[in-house]
Parts: structure tokens; C-alpha cells; sequence
């Protein structure tokens, strides 16, 4: 018997692997369309809810809405004497806008009868404490550098801890998370 296929064998070969690799295309093109329409769904549902809470709460502010990685990004903005009065959904350390922003997800839950991953920002609160995080993330790659020994970091939220390991994996470290709840912290 011949190593070589026969010609017609190939043919069919390489017919069945574009066939397999366009049917996949499709799926996942229709899989990506089908998450579009979910990320769009659930923009519309928390900006709704977010227009009501800023209503009832007599607040001022323009809702801007982005998709990245397959996250919903919400903000609430203002300028001026509306942006200060933005601040009391914030709270201190974040804790009114953590409560709302899980409010915001289980509204989304709710009329969709899907978890919602959103990321709700408040008066660029989210987006200031990014900033820190990522200079906490260098101070600690920094002082692990110099002194070859472990860095333990405040408690933080999951998603702030999410952002702290990406920022040290960008610096070419590892980070881990220990404990349990809101004592849970990285190093």
C-alpha cells in the first residue's frame, strides 16, 4: 500500500476539515452575537434601574455604558455641584456603591433570569481606585524585588484582588489569594 492518498481522498480530507472549520466560525460568530444581545439586554435593564435610583434620589448624572471582555461597564457621571452629590452613592470606601452596584445586578437577574457581572462606577470612584490598586500592585512587586520575601495587602473586594493579580502578572510576578470572606487577601 502507498504512503500518498489518493488524490480524490485528499480532496475530501481537506473539504471535511473547511466544512468543520466554517461550521465553527458560524458557532462562534452566532455565540458572539448571542452575547452581544445579552450584554445589550442587560445595559438596558441597569440603566433603567440606575435613571429610576437617581430620580427617586433627586440626583444628577449621564449613565455611559461599555463592553469589554464580555463585561458590562456602567458609569454615572457628572460635573460640578452634581458630581459631589454623586459621591453619597459612593460611600465610604466604596461600600454604597458595592451595595448598588449589586443591586443593579440582581434587577438585571431578575428580568433576565441571568447572573449579571456588571461593573457599576459612581463619580469615577472605581476608576480613581484602579489607579491605586496599580500602584499598591507596583510598591509590593517592588519591596518582593528587593527584599526576596512575601507582601500581604489589605483585605479587598473580588474584583479589586481580580485587578491587583492582573497588575502583578503584567510586572512578570505571581499573586495568590488566602482567607475566607472579607478578610480574604493577596500577596
Amino acid at each position: 500500500m502507498s504512503a500518498q492518498q489518493p488524490t480524490d481522498q485528499r480532496r475530501d480530507d481537506d473539504a471535511a476539515e473547511t466544512a468543520h472549520a466554517s461550521a465553527a466560525e458560524a458557532a462562534a460568530s452566532e455565540s458572539s452575537a448571542e452575547e452581544a444581545a445579552l450584554r445589550e439586554e442587560e445595559s438596558e435593564i441597569a440603566a433603567d434601574y440606575l435613571e429610576e435610583l437617581l430620580d427617586i434620589a433627586d440626583l444628577d448624572g449621564d449613565i455611559e455604558i461599555e463592553v469589554h471582555q464580555n463585561r458590562t461597564f456602567l458609569s454615572v457621571v457628572a460635573e460640578g455641584e452634581q458630581a459631589e452629590d454623586l459621591k453619597m452613592l459612593v460611600g465610604k470606601h466604596g461600600e454604597v456603591l458595592d451595595s448598588l452596584q449589586e443591586l443593579v445586578r440582581l434587577s438585571v437577574l431578575a428580568a433576565t433570569g441571568n447572573r449579571s457581572r456588571l461593573i457599576l462606577d459612581i463619580a469615577g470612584h472605581r476608576e480613581r481606585r484602579k489607579g491605586e490598586l496599580r500602584r499598591l500592585a507596583e510598591e509590593a512587586v517592588a519591596s518582593v524585588r528587593e527584599s526576596g520575601k512575601d507582601r500581604h495587602l489589605q483585605p479587598l473586594s473580588p474584583y479589586e484582588r481580580k485587578l491587583v493579580h492582573d497588575f502583578v502578572a503584567e510586572l512578570g510576578f505571581l499573586s495568590a489569594s488566602e482567607g475566607e470572606g472579607p478578610k480574604r487577601t493577596s500577596w
